[in-house]
């Protein structure tokens, strides 16, 4: 089975979801046209708070589906955009490339990959309880993020549900995803 882009969101408002679209723009350098979190600089407001000058790493949020199967398990129905992502993914590890690789989504858009996304309590004001299934502890105590990762635009284009997902690995060596 090949990478494939199973959903795309975004959403002008900030909102915890973000509405499904029959395709999304990214712009080179900003995120999602039309989308609350493009800009060079910092949109989530945590983070704008903390300091609004620092660079924007989380242009783009990428979740694959296979997670929203996984909570289902535990009896949480999450569908693609619940969760705030522009791209719903089907078919790659997503939470297993590292820091650098490039995703090249459809015929012209490039996203390198930057870091985990961090989930946070709004998750649970989501949908209560599901923070507890998209964050863990590893044997050695370790946090594991499944709330997808994040990314900016290196090269704009139009994306839509149905494209290919081609995965392009940095050189070695490999630098595991941390939270952005």
């Amino acid at each position: 089975m090949s990478a494939v882009v199973a959903a795309v969101s975004r959403n002008e408002e900030y909102s915890f979801t973000k509405p499904n679209r029959e395709s999304i723009t990214l712009l080179a350098g900003l995120g999602v046209e039309g989308d609350v979190h493009a800009g060079v600089t910092v949109k989530h407001r945590s983070r704008v708070k903390a300091d609004p000058t620092q660079p924007n790493l989380r242009q783009v949020h990428l979740i694959h589906e296979e997670l929203f199967e996984e909570v289902a398990g535990a009896g949480f129905r999450v569908r693609p955009g619940d969760l705030g992502e522009n791209v719903t993914t089907r078919g790659i590890d997503l939470l297993g490339l590292p820091v650098g690789t490039l995703l090249r989504i459809g015929d012209e858009a490039v996203v390198e990959v930057t870091g985990l996304r961090n989930p946070c309590a709004q998750i649970d004001g989501f949908r209560h309880g599901l923070l507890k299934q998209v964050v863990s502890r590893r044997d050695d105590g370790g946090l594991v993020r499944k709330a997808g990762i994040m990314g900016v635009v290196r090269e704009g284009g139009v994306v839509r549900p149905g494209d290919v997902i081609r995965v392009e690995l940095p050189a070695e060596p490999h630098r595991e995803l941390d939270r952005v």
